[in-house]
């Protein structure tokens, strides 16, 4: 967002405040919908569960990708349907699968036996998804060290399911989020190709593929434009997987440009000889993503000048609250305003009171 347009709209709203483009979720859900075209896509809420969000997605015809009882509450207060949802957390208690169910989400996922044996009260009423791990250390958060059967174990898996009496539809993965390598889906899809041979001849009747999120987006450096991003992923899908329902889960590619966080300075000190500037957010707030999605948003301030060592700070008392331990800036005065991008994904979704301090304001400005 222009600099300008963030100092008219602080004078209006102030400090910390984050900024929601209801057009930026249109523009982002568009363009990945068209560089996969065929691909059903499941928000994953949460991702930001903003009730603008969801209904802006809602009206461009979305589906949604929920983890939690907690995110089937949001979803209903937003009058989204059970039939637009698909359940994917990998572990659950049994009061987790009966809360979904009360709902009316009939999709869900596991990725282990014991998972297996929890859905087996309900199988005539349940279809699974078997989550397949793939390893990619080299993205931004690697969403299979905690979740998912190994590749080499998962038609195990699968055949166990079946034989169980389960319906099973089909695998799910995760390539690893803000994932700058499209070929990691093509691994996962090359193992999905043996493993769904393997399920034809057993006569298991799998019937979805699910390619789940990871899709980048510019954060410090620019990233391959979706567009050609997605190009062998189609490419492989039209040629291998053209009988097969595909969906995807992304999150981060559809809110994370879609949010502006503004702060001013309101603390300075020199402490030995390196300048401290504290901000009315840090990481208990809206740079909660800093921590756990090591995420690095690109900076926009008025100062020029000089740059020098400086460490900006949030507003708690507790010193972990620390937002850039090194980094070179102009002399700042207090009540100078910092604007940040990209700050819609795995921000306010993690954030917290701590210390008494409120969650930034939401501002939707379109």
């Amino acid at each position: 967002m222009d600099y300008k347009r963030i100092e008219q709209l602080v004078a209006v709203h102030g400090t910390p405040a984050l900024f929601f483009s209801r057009n930026r979720i249109r523009d982002n859900f568009r363009a990945l919908q068209s560089a996969l075209p065929g691909v059903e896509l499941f928000y994953a809420v949460k991702a930001n569960c903003h009730e603008g969000i969801l209904a802006t997605l809602q009206e461009e015809g979305a589906l949604f990708d929920v983890c939690t009882n907690g995110e089937i509450d949001i979803v209903k207060t937003c009058r989204i349907g059970p039939e637009l949802c698909l359940h994917t957390h990998p572990i659950k208690r049994d009061s987790d699968i009966r809360y979904a169910l009360d709902f009316g989400i009939r999709l869900f996922v596991a990725d282990n036996e014991f998972e297996l044996d929890k859905f087996l009260p309900y199988k005539d009423k349940i279809k699974l998804l078997i989550r397949m791990s793939i390893q990619n250390p080299q993205c931004l958060v690697n969403l299979s060290q905690k979740f998912g059967a190994p590749p080499a174990d998962t038609f195990a898996l699968v055949k166990k399911a079946a034989d169980a009496g389960l319906r099973v539809a089909g695998i799910c993965f995760h390539a690893g989020s803000q994932n700058e390598n499209p070929f990691k889906y093509i691994e996962a899809l090359e193992y999905c190709r043996d493993i769904y041979k393997k399920a034809a001849l057993a006569g298991i009747h799998l019937e979805i593929v699910d390619i789940g999120g990871g899709f980048p987006i510019d954060y410090l450096a620019r990233v391959t434009p979706i567009a050609q991003f997605c190009q062998p992923i189609n490419e492989y899908l039209a040629r291998y997987f053209s009988n097969y329902r595909i969906i995807a889960e992304p999150g981060r590619f559809i809110c994370g440009p879609a949010m502006t966080l503004a702060v001013r300075v309101v603390g300075k000190a020199l402490r030995e000889g390196v300048w401290w500037y504290y901000l009315d957010e840090g990481v208990y707030g809206s740079f909660s993503g800093k921590m756990y999605d090591h995420a690095e948003y690109p900076m926009q301030l008025a100062r020029g000048g000089e740059r020098r060592q400086s460490i900006c700070a949030g507003p708690t008392c507790d010193s972990i609250d620390v937002v850039y331990e090194n980094i070179a800036l102009p002399p700042l005065e207090i009540g100078d305003l910092l604007a940040f991008n990209a700050m819609g994904a795995y921000t306010t979704a993690s954030a917290s009171n701590f210390n008494g301090f409120p969650k930034a304001k939401i501002v939707t400005i379109d």
